[in-house]
């Protein structure tokens, strides 16, 4: 059965809006790198525009292919720092002072408003039809619900603030300069995690284990396990991407089948060692680099500076807590 709001039509409205900036970017003659800056998001819109119509009229393989290239490109335009901030009209002090004294706390209830309504969305929408569709897509219950919940916050902003749409998707190109190509890693890096899946990665740990750690030694088992969460989630910037392979590779086979670890407490904390790592790395880009961008930090590494010390002394805890706990 169809839904009113599917996943195909929020793919739609994301790269619509995209291309959008992508407009705005190549009017901006005060950037230095519009033309790469606009082929840099014209490419990242193009997959959630035409993805459909690839498949279509390419094939699955070949259009796979086809946006596989397109990462590639992605990949090396952000890589040689082809992207390039623009020029905005800045506000004064005085301005943003009246502006804060206006709202207040009210300011807020946006960005409440989306964790809010994507809950009651998903609960309330679940098998719920209208017309003979689903209200909400039941494949991808959770995003239409956050989609909705994105469309009534920026109403509710609309309404708050005064301002216009064009407006709205004027900051979002803003903000989208500030973060730069940080903005889509986290889709890049979930992309990732389904490569080294299909890949095998895991049944490949296991084996470069073997070669390296007695499987009779609890200890080193806990510490490569724990510490692999932590190393293999800065590289993929996710503890979710990095749990499948490390716990294939590592915590099944050696732990839970070899030293009959109670598998509950050890992969929770193995996942709890998998966001240490989340503190140290650039990876994270929603948790690090994006607030560094937004708070307009100096330093765009600040947030895991303050970070790493806590991830350190929290990560020798999970080592030691899985090894007095886990094992029967």
């Amino acid at each position: 059965m169809t839904s009113w709001l599917n996943i195909n039509e929020i793919f739609y409205l994301i790269g619509i809006i995209v291309m959008l900036l992508v407009g705005m970017t190549l009017r901006d003659r005060a950037n230095p790198k519009r033309y790469t800056t606009a082929l840099f998001w014209f490419l990242f819109g193009v997959t959630f525009l035409f993805g459909d119509l690839l498949v279509a009229y390419l094939g699955k393989t070949l259009a796979y292919q086809v946006v596989g290239g397109i990462v590639i490109v992605i990949a090396l335009l952000a890589g040689t720092g082809q992207l390039a901030v623009g020029r905005y009209r800045q506000s004064s002090d005085e301005e943003r002072q009246a502006a804060a004294t206006k709202l207040g706390n009210k300011v807020f209830l946006p960005a409440v408003l989306i964790p809010l309504v994507t809950v009651i969305c998903t609960l309330a929408f679940k098998g719920v039809e209208l017309g003979g569709r689903y209200v909400l897509d039941q494949k991808h219950l959770t995003l239409a619900a956050l989609a909705l919940a994105c469309i009534s916050a920026l109403l509710l902003s609309w309404r708050l603030t005064g301002g216009t749409p064009l407006q709205a998707v004027r900051e979002s190109r803003r903000l989208i300069d500030s973060i730069g190509w940080a903005a889509i890693l986290p889709q890049m890096l979930a992309m990732l995690g389904g490569v080294f899946v299909v890949a095998k990665t895991g049944q490949s740990v296991q084996e470069l284990v073997s070669l390296f750690v007695n499987p009779d030694s609890r200890f080193l088992l806990v510490v490569m396990y724990c510490v692999g969460m932590a190393l293999f989630t800065m590289v993929m910037g996710n503890a979710f991407a990095a749990f499948p392979v490390m716990t294939a590779g590592i915590a099944l086979p050696f732990l839970i089948t070899g030293h009959h670890a109670d598998a509950a407490p050890l992969v929770a904390i193995g996942m709890y060692s998998g966001y240490c790592g989340t503190l140290m790395t650039p990876m994270a880009a929603n948790f690090n680099i994006v607030p560094a961008a937004l708070l307009e930090l100096k330093d765009r590494y600040q947030v895991i500076k303050v970070q790493a010390p806590t991830a350190l002394v929290l990560l020798l805890v999970n080592v030691f807590l899985m090894y007095f706990i886990v094992f029967r």
